[in-house]
Formats: structure tokens, C-alpha cells, sequence
């Protein structure tokens, strides 16, 4: 199953990767050799690491702790298990990802934030260990076992197509808000799963101009999260840039820091990637320096 989703991953990728490279918004990255490496080790080691890793223990785990159990719930209809899997999995990565933007669990997310360009590429930017405690791939080992694994197939596919679609270059929806005909369901998508509109909103590198919503908008499939935990924003609007400002001011981590803190530590002013360091928020007067920790 894992070949088979990791073409798929790859086709669909490489979808999102083509319409860039024929936007040539990809000239306007900037992006240096670290952006390069970390997007690329951070891909390779979740999809022939990590993900391969988690399901082959919970699937060992739970043959030795549950024998009789294998495709116990194989019986259930395509719809009952996309909605466990909803929940077990899309709901989960909703507080996952939530619970990493608190000063606990920053570090080990802040690498998502840290490029300054929206782009398929930086879908699987993150800590090594972001993804390796995630709790949805655990589960979803567990149910694969238990006889998910062909509706599982159908369902990342799907979540695949939205996550990377959100994190485009080339935000897909917004010719479509242009539309007053598909108005009303524009409306409903984007309170439904995530657009380019919403995410980039979460990538923005300020809340100040009523756009950027970096303390909000967690939802990775499901958008319907944010709205039934108050955490949504919609505007249809796109921030002017993203990234992170302690970025800017101090200059960028390598990427060896951001993919493996707590192993590596940063030797940046300033830095969330060292033990105790501070989380920079923008303040009001922006020339302020960071003086506490705060949460972004």
C-alpha cells in the first residue's frame, strides 16, 4: 500500500509542481539552498521513514496485543469508516496542529512557518518529530489493521489533493470567487475543507492588516474544524507576505535545526530551537525585540 500511495503522492504532486513551473511564480520563491533541503529530506524521510515506520509497529503492536482483531471492522460501509477516519485522523491533526502553535510544541512546527513562499513544496516542511508524534498516523495504523486500508487509500488521496492544493502558489480559488454564479458554493467549499484563501491566511507573517490569521485556521482537510472550534477566518483575501518576522530580524535557522530540535540545537539570537528559547510574535511596534514568551 505504501508504493502505491507514495506514487499517487507523487503524481499529485508533481500536478501542483507543473501548473507552478507554467505560472513561473516559482522565479518569485527566493528560496535558498537550506528551504531546499529541509523541503526535500523532511518529504523523503515521512514518506520512507516515518509513515512507513508508524504503521509497520501499530500493525506489529497490534497483532501481538490483538491477534483476532486483524480486519475486525472490515465489515463496516465505505461511509462509516471515511467518517472514523474524519475524526480519528483529520480531527486529531486539527489539536495536533493547534497544540503546536503553544510555546510546548512550537519547535517542532515552526519549520512549516519559516519559509517565506506558499508552495506545493512546503506541504511536508516541518520537524522530523512533528510528524513522528503525530497522533493520526498512529491511529490510522491501528485501523489499517483493522481493515481500513483500501477505504484509507481513497481517503488520503482526497486529503492529499486538499492540502497540497491549500498550500499552492497558484491559489485555485481564487478566479473562482469571481464567479457570482458559484458564489453560494464557494461559500460552502470554503467552510468545508481548506482553500489557498484560508491556509495562506495562517502562513501570513502578520495579523495586522485583518488578513493574516496565524493564530487560526488549523484545519488540514477539514475546514469545518476551525469553524466548529472558533478558530476560522475568512476573508477571500491573500496575505502580501508570509513567513516568520523573528526570520527577517535575526536571520533564518538551518535547516539541520529546524528538521531535527531537540537533537540539534540553534545558535541564532533569539531562537525558539534552543531549551527554554522564546517564541517571537510580532509586537505592535515592530522594531520591538522579543523581552518574553510569547505564542504564536
Amino acid at each position: 500500500m505504501n508504493v502505491l500511495q507514495n506514487l499517487i503522492l507523487a503524481a499529485i504532486m508533481l500536478g501542483f509542481a507543473g501548473i507552478e513551473f507554467l505560472s513561473e511564480i516559482h522565479k518569485k520563491y527566493r528560496a535558498t539552498a537550506d528551504d531546499g533541503k529541509l523541503e526535500l529530506f523532511m518529504l523523503l524521510s515521512l514518506v520512507a521513514i516515518l509513515q512507513p515506520l508508524i504503521f509497520a509497529v501499530t500493525g506489529a503492536l497490534a497483532h501481538r496485543w490483538f491477534p483476532g482483531e486483524q480486519n475486525a471492522l472490515a465489515y463496516l460501509p465505505w461511509w462509516g469508516m471515511a467518517g472514523i477516519l474524519l475524526v480519528a485522523d483529520d480531527l486529531t491533526q486539527y489539536w495536533w496542529h493547534r497544540v503546536s502553535h503553544t510555546p510546548l510544541l512550537w519547535p517542532l512546527h515552526r519549520a512549516h512557518h519559516s519559509a517565506h513562499y506558499m508552495s506545493m513544496r512546503i506541504t511536508y516542511r516541518n520537524n522530523f518529530f512533528y510528524y513522528a508524534m503525530m497522533p493520526g498516523l498512529w491511529v490510522s495504523g491501528v485501523l489499517i489493521y483493522l481493515g481500513f486500508a483500501n477505504v484509507y487509500m481513497v481517503y488520503i488521496i482526497l486529503k492529499l489533493t486538499v492540502i497540497v492544493g491549500a498550500h499552492s502558489a497558484v491559489p485555485w480559488d481564487r478566479p473562482l470567487y469571481k464567479i457570482k454564479a458559484l458564489s453560494p458554493l464557494m461559500w460552502l467549499v470554503e467552510r468545508t475543507v481548506s482553500t489557498p484563501a484560508t491556509h495562506w491566511a495562517h502562513h501570513a507573517i502578520t495579523n495586522h492588516d485583518g488578513i493574516g490569521h496565524y493564530k487560526g485556521n488549523f484545519g488540514n482537510l477539514l475546514f469545518v474544524w476551525d469553524m466548529l472550534f472558533g478558530t476560522a477566518h475568512i476573508t477571500r483575501q491573500y496575505p502580501a507576505q508570509v513567513g516568520l518576522r523573528d526570520d527577517e530580524l535575526f536571520g533564518k535557522e538551518r535547516w539541520f535545526t529546524e528538521m531535527f530540535y531537540p537533537l540539534v540545537n540553534s545558535k541564532r539570537e533569539h531562537s525558539a530551537l534552543v531549551p527554554n528559547g522564546q517564541i517571537y510574535d510580532e509586537p505592535d511596534n515592530a522594531q520591538e525585540l522579543p523581552s518574553a514568551a510569547l505564542t504564536r
